[in-house]
């Protein structure tokens, strides 16, 4: 069982960026509002983190940092797509390019550069030694910090009148308006927790998972989110199985290299996964069948 309990350790921790990326997807696409810039969000978190980490030696301060940065480019995205009304699939594509130069310019000089900190697991007594199930409790901070956020964003989406306002902002947002709600408040708000949540996934990989800066090392888990929340059906508790599954695929390329398996063929794997769900979920009926937000991608006009 010791082996069992290895593997699912690693597949939570390969998992957590994935997760954190897909929490704020979910919130963003609930509201109405797809952001395909969760890819350049997330490159940008990761560089911001570890240069601010690098420099200051303060690793919370870089995931401070991160999460800003990703506020700031959904910030980009929300106010294209909301005040604007622009076509959100384009506004998102430009996002994920614009973020991905930026960490490429910002993080030229970073490339190889070890941090003089890392953040340790900080396994929980009696807990962490049960068989299997301890492997959730033999984390790091963040992995900790992700499995509250799993539960807040889920009861705050399922439980409050929030939560209600949020999913008829993406479901009937004419009606939401004639309640009296300010649509674009709730459509703003949301993008931007999807923004601060990407920023921290990205924070995650680069101080935290490998603790070095390597150009394009989100390695398209930005993508692999927007494709986590259909697979979730948009509900945070189905995204954290969803994570940590992409996650158990991802450390499966390095279990399998010994017994002689295509390394190229291994690494596409995830990709190959993302690419079937987006096609799957590209059908109009299915759509609807698994309940995705009825005004995704529209525009709201009062």
């Amino acid at each position: 069982m010791e082996w069992v309990t290895d593997l699912l350790t690693m597949m939570i921790s390969a998992g957590t960026p994935l997760l954190l990326a897909t929490l704020g997807e979910i919130y963003a696409e609930r509201s109405g509002i797809l952001n395909l810039g969760v890819e350049g969000m997330m490159a940008v978190g990761a560089v911001t983190a570890f240069g601010i980490t690098l420099v200051t030696g303060n690793p919370l301060l870089g995931f401070l940092l991160a999460t800003l940065t990703g506020c700031l480019l959904a910030c980009v995205h929300a106010f294209l797509s909301i005040s604007i009304r622009s076509n959100q699939v384009i506004s998102g594509l430009a996002l994920s390019m614009l973020g991905l130069g930026i960490s490429s310019l910002a993080g030229r000089r970073l490339i190889g550069t070890p941090l003089p900190v890392t953040i340790r697991k900080i396994p929980v007594p009696l807990l962490s030694d049960i068989p299997v199930i301890g492997a959730f409790f033999n984390q790091d901070p963040v992995t900790y910090t992700s499995y509250v956020l799993v539960v807040l964003l889920w009861f705050i989406l399922f439980k409050t009148k929030l939560g209600v306002i949020i999913r008829a902002c993406g479901e009937n947002p004419q009606a939401v308006h004639a309640a009296g709600i300010d649509v674009y408040l709730i459509r703003y708000l949301c993008t931007l927790i999807g923004g601060a949540l990407a920023g921290l996934g990205g924070a995650y990989l680069s101080v935290v998972y490998t603790p070095t800066w390597i150009e394009g090392m989100t390695a398209g888990q930005g993508w692999i989110a927007i494709a986590l929340v259909i697979f979730a059906v948009w509900n945070p508790i189905y995204a954290t199985v969803g994570a940590y599954l992409f996650g158990g695929i991802r450390i499966l390329q390095y279990r399998l290299q010994p017994l002689g398996i295509s390394v190229p063929l291994l690494k596409t794997l995830p990709y190959v996964c993302t690419i079937v769900v987006l096609v799957v979920a590209s059908s109009g009926k299915f759509r609807k069948r698994i309940g995705a937000p009825a005004a995704l991608t529209i525009p709201f006009e009062k």
